[in-house]
């Protein structure tokens, strides 16, 4: 099952969307958990899935903790999982890294445990300066306690012509305060300190969206028919289309309605749902056209001049799913740039 990144409304499904799947690769901040907690009808949602026979894959771009220390936290949470259920980006990073050093290579990681951990499984020697002659520097997310001098030993062998490497790029992280600099934030750290150079480096990037973080879930999981559920665009969305795999996009995390909406072509998710709930339901079909309108549910959208105009009533996601319809098809190939707001509030949304 593959969804065309052309497309101009969410898609339908007769059968709920874990009888269609065989393995769902979820995302976990603004998908599972926030601030550490479950978030709402995710546990509930969770478990019925895995009973109906749905394998469930954590997939997550935040290399600080290792699959284990992950595991345990879900399975407090009353998610139960195993160290195998869980892939992150260190591991995608670390496997990338050691496809281009020697055996047992040092490598200097500027990160937390789960980025250290993951190195020493691929065979890789972990070294803490610029000064041990690492055959590469890798970085990944080290939390709020990481020191800078952690970043001056990265700037450093980026400098001196180290291959550089990064778990990922996501600039913002959501956290139980607000959301909070990613681990793309200290790469631009280090991209800014070596700005001056002739030919500055550019880190290889192992996470989501990027194909590496697609291929170690799939070596990982052994999936052959897997849905991404995710909260963000930019990542499990792309990464979705990247990997040419079906989405589902929840809206507990990152993503808003209006972001949803102007959406470009490789960030529209084959579906929609408020929640993980999404994952044991049908999805309705959004029938019409751009002349008469959109309709889901008891919702018809249009496409105006500068505004999309809805009415009607029903459940909110039928009718953002009406409004998807309305702005992809209004915007083609490029951003909806049309105003949302009002029809956006009429949903709650």
């Amino acid at each position: 099952m593959q969804h065309s990144p052309s497309a101009t409304a969410p898609r339908p499904s007769e059968d709920a969307l874990h009888e269609c799947y065989d393995t769902a690769l979820l995302d976990l901040d603004g998908v599972v958990y926030a601030g550490g907690e479950a978030l709402p009808h995710a546990v509930d949602a969770l478990a019925e899935a895995r009973r109906a026979g749905l394998r469930l894959a954590y997939v997550t771009n935040n290399a600080a903790r290792t699959p284990q220390t992950v595991a345990a936290h879900l399975t407090e949470l009353g998610v139960p999982a195993g160290a195998e259920d869980v892939i992150t980006s260190a591991q995608a990073v670390s496997r990338l890294v050691a496809e281009h050093v020697p055996a047992g290579a040092r490598v200097l990681a500027v990160g937390a445990e789960g980025l250290r951990v993951a190195l020493e499984e691929q065979g890789l020697t972990v070294v803490e300066s610029a000064e041990d002659g690492p055959a590469a520097v890798v970085q990944g997310y080290g939390g709020p306690e990481m020191p800078w001098g952690r970043l001056i030993e990265a700037a450093l062998a980026a400098q001196r012509g180290v291959p550089w490497f990064a778990s990922n790029a996501d600039l913002t992280i959501p956290s139980g305060r607000g959301i909070a600099p990613g681990n793309g934030s200290a790469v631009e750290v280090v991209r800014i300190a070596t700005r001056w150079m002739r030919r500055p480096p550019e880190p290889t990037i192992a996470g989501k969206p990027l194909p590496p973080m697609h291929r170690e879930t799939i070596l990982r999981t052994g999936a052959q028919r897997p849905l991404v559920v995710g909260d963000r665009l930019d990542t499990d969305i792309e990464g979705a289309h990247a990997g040419g795999v079906d989405s589902l996009l929840v809206l507990t995390g990152v993503t808003d309605g209006a972001q949803l909406l102007a959406a470009r072509p490789a960030h529209r998710p084959t579906y929609v749902s408020r929640d993980l709930r999404g994952l044991l339901a049908a999805q309705p079909q959004v029938t019409g056209d751009a002349e008469a309108g959109f309709s889901c549910g008891g919702w018809r959208a249009r496409a105006g001049a500068d505004s999309l105009a809805l009415s009607g009533e029903g459940d909110a996601a039928d009718g953002l799913r009406a409004l998807c319809a309305a702005a992809w098809t209004a915007a083609g190939d490029a951003e909806c740039r049309l105003d949302a707001g009002e029809a956006l509030t009429r949903l709650g949304l």
